[in-house]
């Protein structure tokens, strides 16, 4: 979708701060695109950009980032032939033991994803899976919390990219993996909501290989003349569909040599 006339959109930072204010209120609101005139992907991260700003002017750092429309399926229902991304800040980090608080929270979801700890800089245009492996200190079993801001989880493609990819919340697994010794194509995972099991999935359902989600992400950033820093981390993209959660809920990700990674809602 190409952007609309300027004259026909509220400018980014009215956007971004419709989405922050139903963060705050804690309630849903109607697509973007909907109530405020259609607009494409550069207007999206124009906004994303402004949700995040406004994060770090609250006292967040940039933790990393996530990846979403990583499968072939996702792809397809959306109509597009591209991941997205969001950004990963210090207030959605999740401890192991510590438990999700759905209250805080609009309309949880969860979903299983192989996290990279980066332990060198990712930037420039020729970045490969190779060149992710190489930089990585560790892969992790994670889970990625969503809440989407619109109601219902009802919007379009631009509209997810506005909000910050439903970025909320994220959890590693307690165990690190050196990932050069794993095929991470091959690492397969078992999840299991309240003791039974929701969904099966293997690396490879994420763009064919975690680590190719990731470096694709890292031609992307570079050519917004952005990167990848040490130290960040980053989610490669559900291998399962989201799961609603409630409290009293129990999410568990095991995963093939990875380890297990297990989330409790209250």
């Amino acid at each position: 979708m190409t952007d609309a006339p300027a004259a026909a959109l509220a400018n980014p930072a009215e956007l971004a701060a419709r989405l922050t204010a139903a963060q705050a209120q804690r309630a849903g609101i109607a697509a973007l695109t909907t109530t405020c005139g259609a607009f494409g992907e550069a207007t999206a991260y124009q906004v994303q950009d402004a949700v995040v700003a406004g994060r770090i002017k609250a006292g967040h750092d940039v933790t990393g980032a996530k990846l979403g429309l990583t499968s072939a399926a996702k792809q397809r229902q959306m109509k597009v032939s591209q991941p997205l991304y969001g950004w990963l800040t210090s207030d959605m980090a999740l401890d192991v033991g510590q438990p999700l608080d759905c209250g805080a929270f609009i309309q949880p979801r969860c979903e299983p994803e192989i996290a990279f700890l980066l332990g060198r800089d990712l930037i420039g245009p020729q970045v490969t899976a190779a060149h992710v492996l190489a930089a990585t200190a560790a892969v992790f079993p994670a889970i990625d919390v969503l809440d989407s801001r619109f109601a219902g989880y009802s919007f379009t493609l631009p509209d997810v990219i506005a909000d910050n990819a439903s970025a909320a919340g994220y959890l590693l697994g307690g165990q690190a993996t050196e990932p050069r010794g794993v095929d991470l194509r091959l690492t397969g995972l078992v999840l299991e909501k309240n003791g039974e099991l929701a969904a099966t999935a293997a690396g490879a359902a994420v763009l064919g290989h975690p680590a190719a989600a990731v470096a694709w992400l890292a031609r992307v950033l570079h050519g917004r003349g952005r990167g990848l820093a040490a130290g960040q981390v980053v989610l490669a993209g559900a291998l399962t569909e989201a799961l609603p959660v409630a409290p009293g809920d129990v999410i568990v990700a095991h995963f093939d040599r990875l380890g297990s990674v297990e989330l409790a809602c209250s």
